[in-house]
């Protein structure tokens, strides 16, 4: 059984089928899946890379051998309603919330999923994910760096993870003890994607941040030059004009929809190879 294959279908399923419900208005595109391996040292650097708080797949499952990690799409549609100057569109910070509920439960029912493919399979939700450290303004556990060491894209200048289906989207991840054999894990592509980080062309996402948070001439230690505060203060100008919608509470946010976006749909690698 190619358990790889079976999961990606499995996801893809999921995404489809979560479009039907009522209270769902979004329009997804197709996801992409990988896996990593939990040892792999993209993942157990992390606290070095992040900071010392940050989860590791053993601190989510004792047993854990690898990642899954996954990729949302948003569409070129959606996209456009965010491209123009100023605040985030309704459209963008209503499509946030309901990929938030999407993700609770396509996890919780994905974990299942993985633990009736065998006996003694087994699979966890990090929930790490939803600590955010408003100092240091980091997550506990990033899924875009899970996605990264299961070789799903590269990081952009924006601090975006950019697909081969572009990065106007957003990731997920849990963590599983099924072996190499079973899942074999992906490593990080060697390819760059980033057109600025190519040859210093585009820059796009530079100019369409409202936040100025972009600055690839001063790297930070990730590797990118991205304030984090600045983006923070636009995200939080969002929230307080956009409360989550009460037929998605409760959700990730707690008060309000922390969105911007404009990094992301107005630039060539919003939608890579479309």
């Amino acid at each position: 059984m190619n358990m790889k294959q079976a999961v990606s279908d499995w996801v893809c399923e999921f995404v489809r089928d979560y479009q039907k419900r009522e209270n769902i208005h979004t329009r997804f595109g197709e996801p992409i899946v990988g896996a990593a391996d939990a040892f792999a040292p993209e993942i157990q650097g992390l606290r070095q890379l992040i900071g010392p708080s940050h989860v590791l797949p053993q601190d989510v499952l004792p047993d854990a051998k690898a990642v899954i990690a996954y990729y949302v799409p948003f569409t070129e549609e959606l996209a456009l309603t965010n491209s123009p100057a100023g605040m985030a569109s309704p459209e963008w910070a209503r499509a946030y919330e309901e990929l938030n509920y999407l993700f609770a439960d396509l996890n919780a029912d994905l974990v299942k999923y993985v633990s009736s493919l065998g006996d003694g399979f087994a699979a966890a939700i990090p929930e790490a994910a939803s600590e955010f450290d408003q100092t240091e303004l980091v997550s506990n556990w990033s899924h875009r760096h899970m996605a990264y060491a299961a070789g799903l894209g590269t990081f952009g200048i924006n601090n975006m993870l950019i697909t081969k289906q572009g990065c106007c989207g957003r990731f997920n991840s849990i963590v599983t003890n099924l072996n190499s054999e079973l899942l074999p894990p992906d490593r990080p592509m060697e390819s760059e994607l980033c057109l600025y980080k190519q040859d210093g062309s585009c820059g796009i996402c530079m100019y369409n941040c409202p936040a100025g948070a972009i600055n690839p001439e001063s790297p930070d230690k990730f590797g990118a030059g991205f304030s984090r505060s600045r983006c923070y203060e636009v995200c939080l100008e969002n929230a307080a004009r956009y409360p989550v919608p009460e037929d998605l509470a409760p959700s990730y946010s707690a008060v309000g929809s922390e969105v911007c976006g404009k990094c992301v749909t107005g630039s060539p690698c919003a939608f890579w190879n479309r």
